[in-house]
């Protein structure tokens, strides 16, 4: 049975300490530095917390330490599963320190990232790990100044004034269209969008770059823009691929991520088209879907998991090393290749 104060109130610290025959001062030890508690004297007070019903006061300990036990990660788009990846590696490092993980998602709208910040802020949590809608956003700077040690995740820092980690898109970029160049294509579309994200604008930028050294002309590396990275706006492009002119209709596409790839896969396979006799297609992240699709999808891989991992360790050296330094941390991506591209065409 569990023993209850009277008057119906919730047991406090000095409930647990008469019940356990202990000081004040003890059962904080036990709480706080168990290390410096014996063994048998610190199962008395445990049993004690245990038959009240005990629960630590969470936020008087936050105002008398100044912070939480907690980090927090604001995801840029929570229909995305890279960032629920993202946040896994993150939640792997946060439960080696033993803290727990606040995870909120911005759908990408300046507005509510600046509210998930300022609550964040409020919750004093250790450190703020943040997927930004815009990497330049002043609140971002602002994060640091009201002592808040952050971390920018899938994002490079322009200035140096923080810490970032991030892959290099631009090389990814690269990677997929060579891959298809090796595989024989001259006709090929980049579909990705908008422009606002860093991104898509470093994908293509790698893509045309690659495309150019070949000596591939200009216009064969068709972009097709979209409105959002969503499998609903890949399809949207794949019916776009399917009007152009048979003449100017690309044989490959290279989609800025692996949920444009899945939704242009589904139009293609809709449409009866062949992947990859008709349509060869690649994709960007290399999420679980994708070596799970029909046609199982060739994709250039980001390290999602070591991503957070990365970030979290970043931001808990910040936290709690006097001498921490910051640091950019880029991780190089690698093709994984599958059906969906193929063998060379002929």
């Amino acid at each position: 049975m569990t023993l209850q104060p009277r008057n119906g109130r919730a047991p406090s610290v000095k409930d647990v300490a008469a019940a356990a025959g202990v000081s004040l001062g003890t059962v904080s030890n036990v709480l706080n530095r168990p290390a410096v508690v014996s063994a048998t004297t610190r199962e008395r007070v445990e049993r004690a917390m245990a038959e009240l019903g005990f629960v630590r006061n969470e936020s008087a300990r936050q105002l008398r330490a100044g912070t939480s036990r907690a980090l927090a990660y604001v995801m840029l788009d929570g229909g995305n599963p890279f960032f629920h990846d993202v946040a896994e590696g993150i939640e792997t490092a946060a439960e080696d320190a033993d803290l727990s993980l606040f995870v909120c998602n911005s759908s990408g709208r300046s507005e509510r990232e600046v509210k998930h910040i300022d609550r964040l802020v409020q919750q004093r949590v250790q450190g703020i790990l943040i997927t930004p809608v815009d990497p330049d956003a002043p609140h971002l700077r602002d994060i640091s100044q009201r002592g808040i040690p952050f971390v920018m995740v899938d994002r490079f820092s322009r200035d140096g004034g923080h810490c970032s980690v991030a892959v290099d898109d631009v090389l990814g970029g690269r990677i997929a269209v060579e891959h298809l160049i090796d595989r024989g294509h001259r006709r090929v579309a980049f579909v990705g969008g908008p422009d606002s994200i860093g991104q898509v604008r470093e994908r293509l930028q790698g893509a045309r770059a690659i495309w150019a050294e070949f000596g591939m002309p200009e216009e064969d590396l068709i972009h097709l823009p979209t409105e959002a990275l969503t499998v609903a706006e890949g399809r949207s492009a794949g019916e776009r691929l399917a009007g152009l002119p048979t003449r100017r209709r690309p044989t490959a596409a290279f989609c800025a991520n692996d949920l444009l790839a899945l939704g242009l896969l589904q139009h293609a396979v809709t449409a009866g088209l062949r992947v990859p006799d008709d349509l060869a297609i690649v994709g960007f992240d290399d999420i679980d879907f994708a070596a799970a699709a029909a046609v199982p999808l060739t994709s250039v891989r980001q390290p999602r998991q070591e991503l957070g991992r990365t970030a979290a360790r970043l931001v808990l050296d910040e936290a709690t090393n006097p001498d921490h330094t910051h640091e950019q941390a880029t991780f190089v991506p690698a093709l994984v290749a599958r059906a969906s591209t193929g063998t060379v065409r002929r």
